[in-house]
């Protein structure tokens, strides 16, 4: 819990409830999709469809704001999900949040003006204050801080973006002889292999991904979300599009298994990519590459702009690597709060010491389904 409650100053004092700021279901109410589908800085994380999928995972209580005109035209729309927060450490995920969105990239209020961006911002500040919870915004806009005096803006990851023709019919070309040719290489592999990718096509094939995910997960000795979400995903959006499973199989004497997976979501004029897993044993026949090159490929074909690869953590240069030979380019994105909080002590960095590599060793070492377990337990603070 936070050790405070969240003070308003007189600087920053809030009004009553602005009268056009209003909350509806997303899911019932249909402006908001139409506003959703008509705004230029929507993503994929605004849209009902995504809204339901979080509420189907852990049951948090939402907070769906909107700001209305007289006539009853939406002018902005702000999705937040109350959640509980780690109970220890210090830090953004630190006791109970008003967010926008947990367990998601990029959200934050979409707005026609400065107006209706500032009555839903402050709304959203007097549910928090009156919670005593932080207010969390993901965002990757850097004006929301002068929006409302008091919120405080910090530097996030990088999340990178492959720039397509955006015209249909036209394949994507990949910047640079080199990473070309590299490409090249690892996906003829793949075909010498006797590797092709093709779509998830039924509720068994995620089924058979998802373990391969938890395999990627503990390798990678980052909590996996549970399967209820990833079938939410499948169920809610994969029949209008908005969302595709894109298999690698290997074609053998015995016959096909499945070696890796990417999810991706597609809204508006991006290809998103939110969910990859490979086996580690599988690595020579370059699961990723295919998937990837050939996700790519379909989206430039289709006439999309963009291709959002996601969020590299500091400091892994080799997924940053992989990520730019596609001719991906870095766009930081930023958490907006308040109240704000110390920034972590460099010299306090915890995944430097003995006890960090002895929990790293031990996760490695732990069966699939305790990780799964373990990893639902510790989503239900985020």
């Amino acid at each position: 819990m936070l050790n405070h409650t969240v003070q308003i100053t007189s600087s920053t004092e809030l009004p009553s409830p602005d009268p056009m700021i209003v909350e509806v279901d997303p899911w019932k109410d249909p402006r908001w999709e139409a506003f959703v589908l008509g705004h230029p800085d929507a993503t994929i994380y605004h849209h009902p469809a995504w809204l339901k999928v979080l509420e189907r995972e852990y049951r948090q209580r939402s907070l769906f704001l909107a700001c209305e005109d007289p006539d009853g035209t939406l002018q902005g729309v702000f999705p937040l999900l109350y959640t509980r927060g780690l109970p220890f450490s210090h830090g953004p995920l630190t006791g109970p949040r008003l967010s926008s969105l947990p367990r998601t990239p990029l959200a934050g209020p979409l707005a026609v003006d400065r107006a209706a961006l500032s009555a839903l911002v402050r709304e959203a500040l007097r549910r928090a204050s009156v919670h005593s919870v932080r207010l969390q915004i993901k965002a990757q806009a850097e004006e929301l801080n002068d929006v409302i005096e008091g919120i405080v803006r910090k530097a996030w990851r990088q999340t990178y973006i492959v720039p397509l023709a955006g015209k249909p019919g036209q394949p994507h070309r990949i910047p640079g002889s080199q990473n070309r040719s590299s490409i090249k290489r690892s996906i003829n592999k793949a075909i010498a292999g006797r590797v092709h990718t093709r779509p998830a096509e039924t509720e068994d094939d995620l089924r058979i991904w998802y373990w391969i995910y938890l395999e990627t997960m503990r390798r990678n000795v980052v909590p996996a979300r549970p399967y209820r979400f990833f079938r939410a995903l499948w169920e809610l959006m994969r029949s209008t599009e908005m969302m595709r499973l894109l298999l690698a199989e290997q074609q053998t004497a015995a016959g096909s298994r499945i070696v890796g997976g990417h999810l991706f979501f597609t809204f508006g004029s991006t290809v998103t990519y939110a969910f990859g897993a490979s086996r580690a044993s599988d690595f020579a026949l370059r699961p990723n590459d295919i998937i990837m090159g050939q996700a790519i490929n379909d989206a430039s074909m289709a006439g999309y702009k963009f291709v959002d690869l996601g969020e590299v953590p500091k400091d892994d240069d080799d997924l940053a690597r992989f990520k730019t030979k596609w001719g991906a380019e870095p766009v930081r994105l930023y958490r907006y709060y308040f109240p704000d909080f110390p920034d972590a002590d460099p010299s306090q960095d915890k995944t430097r010491g003995s006890s960090f590599v002895l929990a790293r060793k031990i996760w490695s070492q732990l069966p699939l389904g305790i990780t799964s377990w373990l990893g639902d337990q510790i989503y239900t603070y985020l």
